[in-house]
């Protein structure tokens, strides 16, 4: 199946075609759906084993960053071209980290080109629309009077910077003053709270003077925890005082379009 492969010389042109412009080995066995060999045998000379591109100092450095990104040597040597062996000798001195594989990467370049073409086209929110997100935001995330707690207040929690900046978009659109709102970080005790507080401030656009003192989760050594590192900055509290009436509008929305949602669904 190989031979005849090799023998196809618009398979062949194409591959070159492929090559010349740039295409790593993945995109051409994905485009193509040959095996790496096979374009191996195509670039190189038949028989004669796979042709290695020579180490300039280009491929070099491309092979050093994709053991940064967390590659392995098998990976790079496939996105490359590369012999194992050379795309170890170029990157043993640096520390491996597993990454997201080849495939992973795709998807995740295919999410954000998705997400950005959804923006470009999606515009702004009107006001409407922002009370319905805002509304949706809230009873999924934020706290709810309870029967045994019937205290009406908004008191919002998360740890997503975008979700944060459409809550008080979605304050200042049902007419609540900046003046009413308290912001509080919690985070681990173990992380760096002055940053994470400078962190937030940002976010909201506010004084860090303003921030009531952080709320500090103790440290459980025993606990193997993902959250740690320069991005973690724990989640921020946005509370509003005496905000019965605009909780009241809150349950009020949500009341709307859960019926408005059940009566879509209804044939």
């Amino acid at each position: 199946m190989t031979a005849r492969l090799i023998d196809d010389i618009d398979l062949a042109e194409r591959v070159r075609e492929l090559r010349a412009a740039g295409s790593t080995y993945d995109e051409i066995m994905a485009e193509l759906h040959i095996g790496a060999s096979t374009i191996s045998r195509i670039l190189g000379v038949y028989g004669k084993g796979r042709a290695r591109p020579r180490v300039t100092d280009d491929l070099r450095g491309r092979a050093r960053a994709l053991r940064r990104e967390g590659a392995s040597v098998p990976e790079i040597a496939r996105e490359l071209g590369l012999a194992r062996s050379t795309a170890w000798l170029i990157t043993k001195d640096i520390a491996w980290t597993p990454g997201p594989d080849g495939a992973s990467r795709r998807a995740e370049a295919e999410r954000a080109r998705i997400a950005g073409d959804i923006a470009e086209s999606f515009g702004t929110l009107s006001e409407r629309e922002l009370m319905i997100a805002g509304a949706v935001a809230y009873w999924a995330e934020g706290a709810k009077a309870k029967p045994w707690d019937p205290r009406e207040r908004l008191t919002f929690v998360n740890s997503d910077p975008d979700m944060i900046r459409m809550f008080v978009a979605w304050l200042s659109a049902v007419g609540v003053e900046r003046e009413r709102l308290r912001f509080r970080v919690s985070i681990h005790e173990s992380a760096d709270v002055p940053a994470a507080e400078a962190y937030w401030a940002e976010v909201v656009d506010v004084p860090v003077e303003r921030f009531a003192r952080a709320t500090l989760k103790k440290h459980n050594p025993k606990t193997v925890r993902k959250n740690v590192g320069g991005t973690y900055r724990g989640c921020l509290t946005v509370q509003v005082i005496k905000s019965a009436p605009e909780y009241r509008v809150m349950v009020g929305l949500w009341s709307a379009i859960a019926q408005g949602a059940s009566r879509e669904a209804i044939p």
